[in-house]
């Protein structure tokens, strides 16, 4: 097949949208397909580029400074026209996600799109705490007519295809967990040397356990709260140190959230690393926590599961399937009190138990069998447009 993933977000920019799409892309051109992936240029993308990456022009987000909006120029779709498709897979529902659908009304190709993010979730980047909720319903709204202009819609879990639902949105579904390239992450991949050597360039003394934060930081990932959390539970565990890597809009105000609570001499935000070296720095942790609510699947999960690592989540409908209490992981309720518990937890002998099975339990999460089950839905898309509109195009 020949396969066009657009896409706001791609490698070498970390997020859960860019790697689910970089990790298609590879895997699809495994399978013999011609993959090309649309997207905006970000930084350090000229390192990156390959005849089948077509890195748009770009520029900064005015809500979301650390994120690029795509500017498809004259000169640009007039490429794009010498680029046949069979099937256009949109992973955005704003610039990028435009362009692909209108590649497939031109090409009267299959449509599939994947719903990555909760919008209503974000909406507060544009209120600011103003009109919230009139946010929210337009954001409902907007992701409803989106996603019924599709052939296909993929979700990575149920939590998803249950919102898109209640949205109203009646295109058809398939629920398809995002896959990873798990090997990569297995503890046995980084030996003792390297592990003390990363520990020491995160600030982390020889005799200390680590309390472990990767990914965004932003408002939607609830980091307060897990700060708030561990200050509870540090007079009970004063020899773990938390380290966050990451960035994103909260990261300059996180020291001084951690000096108001007390804990400023017993937490390190080191900030972003390159994505090809992310799986080296899960092995500074001992212990990964999150509280976000905002996920639609949560690759960092997985990761943390891959990497050996006991995870502590408030509990959300996007882990189930990927954590069971007290066997791959520590779910916890969503007050503060709640969460800590679970942290006294995952660091004792129930956890470090949890941690040394962990990385079994993310297997099932490959990125082979997430392009198998994906391929076999374009498979689906195709046959449904040659069914239902044999001499239709997209409008």
């Amino acid at each position: 097949m020949r396969i066009g993933l657009f896409t706001d977000s791609y490698y070498p920019e970390i997020n859960g949208v860019a790697t689910s799409c970089f990790m298609l892309h590879r895997e699809l051109q495994k399978r013999g397909h011609e993959v090309h992936v649309f997207a905006p240029r970000c930084k350090g993308w000229e390192a990156h580029r390959e005849d089948s990456v077509h890195y748009i022009a770009s520029a900064p987000l005015v809500m979301l400074r650390d994120r690029n909006m795509g500017i498809p120029t004259p000169r640009f779709l007039v490429k794009t026209r010498r680029i046949p498709l069979d099937v256009v897979h949109t992973n955005s529902e704003f610039v990028l996600g435009y362009l692909g659908h209108h590649m497939a009304a031109r090409l009267s190709c299959a449509l599939v799109h994947t719903y990555h993010t909760v919008w209503e979730d974000y909406a507060y980047y544009v209120t600011h705490g103003h009109a919230d909720e009139t946010a929210r319903k337009i954001t409902r709204r907007y992701s409803k007519w989106w996603c019924n202009r599709f052939d296909r819609i993929i979700v990575p879990t149920g939590k998803t295809a249950d919102l898109l639902k209640k949205y109203g949105v009646s295109a058809p579904m398939e629920i398809i967990p995002s896959g990873m390239d798990i090997d990569r992450f297995l503890p046995e991949r980084h030996d003792t040397a390297e592990r003390t050597r990363l520990r020491e360039a995160c600030g982390v003394l020889p005799e200390e356990r680590v309390l472990l934060y990767v990914g965004r930081m932003a408002q939607e990932k609830n980091l307060s709260q897990v700060l708030r959390a561990f200050a509870l539970v540090h007079g009970q565990l004063p020899d773990v140190r938390m380290v966050l890597i990451g960035e994103g809009p909260m990261r300059a105000h996180l020291p001084e959230l951690a000096a108001s609570l007390g804990i400023s001499g017993s937490v390190n935000i080191v900030g972003p690393k390159p994505w090809e070296e992310i799986d080296r720095w899960y092995a500074v942790g001992d212990v990964f926590c999150s509280a976000s609510h905002s996920e639609t699947q949560g690759l960092t999960y997985v990761e943390a599961m891959a990497a050996g690592l006991c995870v502590c989540a408030v509990n959300d409908p996007c882990l189930d399937g990927v954590i069971e209490d007290g066997v791959s992981g520590v779910l916890t309720g969503d007050g503060d009190d709640e969460l800590a518990a679970g942290l006294v937890r995952a660091f004792s002998a129930e956890g470090r138990e949890i941690a040394a099975n962990a990385s079994g339990y993310a297997k099932p999460f490959s990125a082979s069998h997430f392009a198998g089950r994906v391929e076999e839905c374009y498979l689906r898309a195709i046959e449904d447009r040659k069914r239902l509109h044999p001499a239709h195009s997209y409008h």
